[in-house]
């Protein structure tokens, strides 16, 4: 069976996923002055699910990845979306 790749889902969201475990260590390494809170990350990535730029976890504006990008305090949107 062919797997099939979702295009507009975090990487979270994604079975199987290596970069899932190393981008939840990256964001409990950031330092809690530096982070937003849950409120506003979750309604940053729900911004970023609904973006045309989104492609599997990545940015395709800028080339991050929006769960690290959107868990920083003084971190935008590279393309005014947040």
């Amino acid at each position: 069976m062919e797997q099939r790749v979702c295009y507009r889902c975090l990487i979270r969201d994604l079975a199987n996923s290596d970069y899932g475990e190393r981008i939840g260590k990256y964001l409990d390494a950031i330092d809690p002055k530096d982070r937003t809170d849950d409120l506003l990350y979750e309604d940053r990535l729900s911004v970023c699910k609904a973006c045309e730029k989104l492609e599997t976890g990545t940015c395709l504006a800028c080339g991050c990845y929006v769960e690290i990008r959107a868990a920083g305090k003084k971190t935008a949107c590279p393309i005014g979306k947040w």
